[in-house]
């Protein structure tokens, strides 16, 4: 498409930038004001989607809409989206952005636009992203010392050193492949190159979160189980212990009983050092033998 080449002035006009305030209606070009009239509606929507993707690129830090670049005194611009060197303090930034992104609608004045984009480039904009949406929607991109490239649904676009993702040309005017990148790109800031890398991750978190969980369950259930078990064979070794802890006791007191009779039975019958001797004796073995031994005859 053959462009004009914008509007040429032959002298400088009397305006500066300092006496511009936000919001006016105007851009300057060599002190001479030129009018902005309001975005239609696509352009407004255009706007908003291609921030969506521009704004999100893992390297982008700065993006701005309109704002206001004051490279000299006598000139501002103001490009319909700014991606770099947009800082967030009040007042008309100095110098041009890296990239600067213009919507074309159907009232697009075209001297108007070719004057900001000789502007810009001239200024140190290293690329102008032309967005026409008008006719087949196409972007043109303009580069320093180089004639503007057209590109059309399918192709990409990029911009060395100021985005590290190349970006679709549908995605500058489509909401829906705006808003695919734009995940893709915030999914990319947290370190993920997909949404599958997401997913991967958490299930192994996941896995590794029910591993976790599962030794704990385990244990715990173990210590009851093994609680349980204890309790039981404790009852049932208690029951036993008991038993024969009770046979022995009264095999001792049986044997206690027969000594004492035998030396009562007998003259002079029994002494109180005995009787404290059998009392003490706890040992069965040591019963008996005194039973059968000299202990009885004495």
């Amino acid at each position: 498409m053959t462009q004009k080449t914008g509007i040429i002035y032959t002298s400088d006009g009397p305006f500066r930038s300092d006496q511009l305030r936000s919001g006016d209606p105007y851009e300057l070009y060599r002190g001479h004001p030129i009018r902005c009239a309001p975005t239609g509606g696509d352009g407004a929507r255009g706007i908003t989607t291609g921030v969506h993707v521009l704004d999100t690129d893992p390297d982008v830090e700065e993006t701005g809409v309109d704002a206001g670049f004051s490279p000299s005194k006598d000139t501002l611009w103001a490009p319909d989206i700014s991606v770099g060197g947009v800082p967030n303090k009040p007042g008309w930034i100095q110098g041009v952005p890296p990239l600067a992104v213009e919507y074309a609608g159907t009232h697009q004045d075209e001297d108007t636009l070719q004057t900001k984009i000789a502007g810009l480039l001239e200024r140190g904009t290293r690329y102008i992203w032309v967005v026409r949406l008008t006719g087949i929607k196409r972007v043109e991109v303009y580069t320093p010392n180089a004639a503007p490239q057209t590109y059309f649904a399918g192709d990409v676009l990029r911009a060395e050193g100021v985005l590290r993702n190349s970006v679709p040309v549908e995605a500058l005017y489509d909401r829906n492949k705006s808003l695919e990148l734009a995940f893709s790109n915030l999914l990319q800031r947290h370190g993920y190159d997909s949404l599958e890398a997401v997913l991967e991750e958490g299930k192994r978190e996941g896995i590794e979160q029910g591993i976790e969980q599962g030794i704990e369950k385990g244990i715990e259930q173990g210590i009851e189980k093994g609680i349980e078990k204890g309790i039981e064979q404790g009852i049932e070794k208690g029951i036993e212990r008991g038993i024969e802890q009770g046979e022995r006791l009264g095999k001792l007191a049986f044997a206690k009983t027969m000594l004492l009779r035998l030396l009562e039975s007998r003259e002079p019958g029994v002494t109180e050092e005995q009787k404290n001797r059998i009392e003490e004796c706890n040992e069965l073995s040591q019963l008996e033998d005194w039973i059968q031994s000299e202990f009885v005859k004495k």
